[in-house]
């Protein structure tokens, strides 16, 4: 059955970007309403934005949705991600300005607050997007592709010049706590050159070590390093879950990105959405259901979020 809020989850933040703080709030909502940002540092016009691949209006740097009247949040990735990774359905996220919290980079917090909520059943069946063929999107030697699949895989290839990145290659089934215990802590991650280049040009103006990976060569900027050992191919992983949540129900299907990004994967998903035959809507019965993100998380996969 359908999922959504036992209760409020107040968040406070810095926004990557603005360097502003930030106050998200993740509220209850109706069965069959999906993700909706609202923003409430507006009024007289339509604050009101679905989380849907076709209002995706930039992906420099990060995922941006604009409504039908200009009104937009962004950075919405590592939210969506925590949304999509722990099997909630529904839920209205309220927030007091253009960008959501970056916290320290990766889903860790919105997680933990989902989880610390919890997760209530409503009684409405889970629909879901099922990839029926496999379509693919090829821009240069970046490589996105959706395959049939029953539940949900990704599997990401990156390949950067500098040694303490290089190449990473990873594959996971999603299903039931994975992303929690496996991708959840992963935090984004960028290269010195471009942050002095993004912070000259007005960007990334809340960047810290605190909530970014910061790569310098050979070097790991970072006093404490890396949580994992291939942390930069699972924050792609995570990113792509993320991206790929706006389809605007959970996708049945098997990701593959190489050296792909949030513009790839949002591409895809109009790609594959415009593909007569690519895409089935379906109702999940108990045995999909098993096989998804966020079924069924016993208290191992709590104590991964930390």
């Amino acid at each position: 059955m359908q999922t959504t809020l036992k209760d409020d989850v107040p968040l406070v933040g810095i926004g990557l970007h603005s360097g502003r703080p930030a106050r998200v709030t993740l509220r209850p909502a109706a069965a069959d309403s999906g993700v909706r940002f609202r923003r409430v540092d507006l009024s007289g016009c339509d604050t009101m934005i679905p989380a849907r691949y076709d209002l995706v209006s930039d992906t420099t740097l990060n995922t941006r949705l604009t409504n039908a009247a200009g009104v937009s949040v962004s950075t919405i990735e590592h939210l969506m991600a925590a949304i999509a990774g722990t099997g909630l359905h529904n839920v209205l996220v309220d927030i007091d300005g253009p960008e959501i919290p970056i916290m320290d980079g990766s889903a860790r917090r919105f997680v933990r607050g989902i989880l610390s909520a919890g997760l209530r059943r409503l009684d409405a069946p889970i629909s879901a997007w099922a990839v029926m063929k496999t379509v693919t999107l090829e821009e240069g030697d970046v490589t996105a592709s959706l395959s049939p699949f029953s539940g949900l895989t990704i599997d990401f290839t990156i390949d950067f010049p500098d040694a303490a990145i290089g190449r990473q290659t990873a594959s996971m089934n999603l299903s039931n706590g994975t992303f929690i215990r496996e991708l959840a802590d992963c935090r984004t991650f960028c290269r010195r050159a471009e942050v002095d280049y993004m912070q000259s040009r007005g960007l990334a103006l809340g960047g810290t070590l605190e909530n970014a990976v910061v790569i310098d060569g050979d070097q790991v900027l970072n006093p404490e390093g890396f949580r994992r050992r291939d942390e930069c191919v699972r924050h792609k992983m995570l990113d792509a879950l993320g991206d790929l949540a706006l389809a605007g129900a959970p996708v049945l299907g098997a990701y593959r990105g190489v050296r792909a990004g949030h513009g790839p994967t949002n591409r895809l998903l109009r790609k594959a959405f415009a593909t007569p035959g690519a895409m089935a809507r379906v109702t999940v019965d108990a045995k999909i259901a098993g096989g998804m993100p966020g079924f069924q998380l016993v208290a191992a996969d709590l104590a991964a979020v930390g």
